[in-house]
C-alpha cells in the first residue's frame, strides 16, 4: 500500500485518540504508520520548538525513513495541529506524495487575521485532507485546489466524532493508491 508518518500536536504527543483513529484504519488498510514524537517532547519538554527546529527534525526523520524501511513505498505525512503545520511547511521536500492535516490551527485564538496561517496550506502543491472540528476555536480552513476540507461534530480535539474521523481519512486513503 504506502506509508503514513504523522506528527503530533504542540501541546500533546503521538497518543492523541485523533491520530491513534488514524493509525487503526490506516493499519486496517495495509498502510504502515510510522507516529514521530518531536525531540522537545521526547526530552521531557511540553512548550515547542521554534519551527525551523520542528521542520529540521520533520525532515532528518523523514529521510531516515524513506531510506530505510519506508523506501520506495508512497509517502503521505501529516499530523494534528501543529504536526499539520510541519508536513505542510516541508511538502515541497519530494517525500510526499499527499499531506493529512488533522485539526490545522488556521488562526491562534484572539488574533487578527494577520496572523492566519492559510499560507502554510496554500503552500501545498500535493493533494490535502484538512479534517476539522466545527467548533474548533483555531477557525475553518477553506477548500482550496487540491485541498478538501472535511467538518465533523467537535472541537480542535477531533475526539468526538473519531468514527467520522476514521471514515473520511479511510475514504480518502484509499482514493490515494487508487486514483
Amino acid at each position: 500500500m504506502g506509508a503514513l508518518v504523522l506528527g503530533h500536536g504542540a501541546g500533546g504527543g503521538i497518543e492523541a485518540a485523533d491520530l491513534q483513529a488514524v493509525t487503526a484504519v490506516a493499519r486496517d488498510q495495509g498502510w504502515a504508520v510510522a507516529l514521530v514524537e518531536q525531540p522537545y517532547r521526547v526530552a521531557g519538554r511540553r512548550a515547542p520548538a521554534p519551527a525551523r527546529q520542528l521542520d529540521a527534525a520533520w525532515r532528518a526523520v523523514l529521510a531516515e525513513l524513506v531510506a530505510g524501511p519506508l523506501q520506495g513505498v508512497p509517502v503521505v505525512t501529516g499530523g494534528r495541529s501543529s504536526g499539520a503545520r510541519v508536513a505542510c511547511r516541508c511538502s515541497a521536500d519530494g517525500v510526499a506524495r499527499a499531506v493529512l492535516c488533522l485539526a490545522f490551527p488556521l488562526l491562534p485564538p484572539g488574533k487578527d487575521e494577520s496572523k492566519s496561517r492559510l499560507p502554510e496550506l496554500d503552500g501545498v502543491a500535493l493533494p490535502v485532507l484538512v479534517v476539522q472540528g466545527r467548533s474548533d476555536r483555531f477557525g475553518m480552513p477553506p477548500d482550496g485546489p487540491g485541498r478538501e476540507v472535511v467538518t465533523l461534530e467537535g472541537t480542535h480535539a477531533l475526539a468526538s466524532d473519531l468514527e467520522g474521523l476514521s471514515s473520511a481519512v479511510g475514504a480518502w486513503l484509499a482514493q490515494l493508491l487508487t486514483g
